[in-house]
């Protein structure tokens, strides 16, 4: 800790991209699910408050607390997130917070950041790390549904991390945000094509990867609309019909609990009513009992990044990676912008 006992970092947006620039955030999301398979985090619940604006729109704020034991260092802290469904008709984003980073050894803030911008990168770097670890070996096309600010994260860093990728297919349910998200990274990103697509289904049909990034709570994408060999980086949560979940060859979460408990999620809700069994095969909670379409999740993405699962098995298979989303991943990150920019001065020294 470089700051004196009652001073703390304060990071601004710009001062975290800034900051990230010179970070491998894949790295940093690849070490920490290794470090979640091998149980050295802590990871409690999330704390969720849910309301409505005096508009009408549909608004959130989550608390996300977690630790990270490092080889070289314990990073802990908290991630808050906020978000209105109504922002973006305001042209506001939709979802905004801060990420708290302690010092380990007293407790006391060490450094606070903007949140957004960690937290759609490493959002981003899951999916890159599920497709070069679970990804059918040469893919080429991408089924991006969904054109906002998690979109564009995705887009550009898949771009980098999956150099076989050629050929993108877009769709949004407003052509305009469409049209102006293509125009935004046409020219920033020749190497790739990218098409907008009049329905989910042509976004989704003949894809090796189908990334959903939306605000949906009802699933549209069903088993049919899958070839063989898709992988599916479902991070929306919601976007999938349950019969993906039961029919996929191979289902990977990144943490059973926070799946399993959050009954508002589509693989939340098929565990409490008996049709998903977790990776250990154990029956708790459930309210009731298997199902007869019951199917077990086969393993988790730390699991399969450390090769302790071997993830795919066949060229044919279809796989879907359901990360809920982990604010360690946030923590973990925060913990590598904290040294660098205590390196480089970057940000203001405030006082508590």
């Amino acid at each position: 800790m470089t700051t004196a006992a009652n001073e703390f970092r304060y990071l601004t947006h710009d001062d975290v991209v800034r900051t990230m620039s010179a970070i491998d955030v894949l790295s940093v999301v690849a070490e920490t699910l290794r470090l979640h398979s091998e149980n050295r985090v802590v990871l409690p619940e999330e704390a969720y408050l849910p309301w409505r604006s005096p508009g009408g729109a549909a608004n959130r704020c989550l608390a996300m607390p977690g630790a990270v034991d490092f080889d070289d260092g314990f990073a802990v802290g908290l991630k808050t997130i906020n978000a209105s469904l109504g922002n973006t008709a305001n042209h506001l984003p939709r979802s905004q917070g801060f990420t708290l980073l302690l010092d380990a050894e007293t407790a006391r803030p060490r450094l606070l950041m903007e949140a957004a911008h960690v937290s759609a990168l490493r959002t981003a770097a899951v999916t890159a790390l599920a497709a070069q670890t679970m990804g059918r070996k040469g893919m080429s096309s991408m089924g991006l549904i969904g054109c906002g600010t998690l979109a564009m994260a995705h887009l550009r860093l898949l771009a980098e991390t999956v150099p076989t990728l050629t050929d993108v297919r877009l769709f949004d349910i407003d052509p305009v945000r469409a049209e102006t998200f293509r125009g935004e990274v046409v020219s920033s990103l020749p190497g790739l094509r990218l098409k907008i697509v009049p329905t989910a289904r042509e976004c989704v049909a003949d894809a090796d990867l189908v990334v959903p990034v939306t605000t949906v709570t009802e699933g549209y994408i069903p088993y049919d609309w899958l070839m063989p060999g898709t992988l599916v980086s479902n991070v929306s949560l919601d976007d999938l019909l349950p019969d993906v979940v039961q029919r996929c060859d191979v289902l990977v979460v990144d943490d059973w609990e926070l799946v399993s408990g959050d009954r508002r999620r589509l693989l939340g809700r098929m565990y409490h009513s008996g049709d998903l069994l977790p990776p250990s095969g154990i029956v708790s909670g459930q309210t009731g009992g298997p199902g007869t379409s019951v199917r077990k999740v086969d393993a988790t993405l730390g699991e399969v990044v450390s090769g302790a699962h071997r993830g795919r098995g066949d060229d044919t298979d279809i796989v879907v990676c359901n990360a809920f989303g982990m604010a360690i991943l946030d923590i973990a990150v925060a913990y590598r912008v904290a040294a660098a920019a205590e390196r480089a001065g970057i940000g203001q020294t405030l006082s508590l």
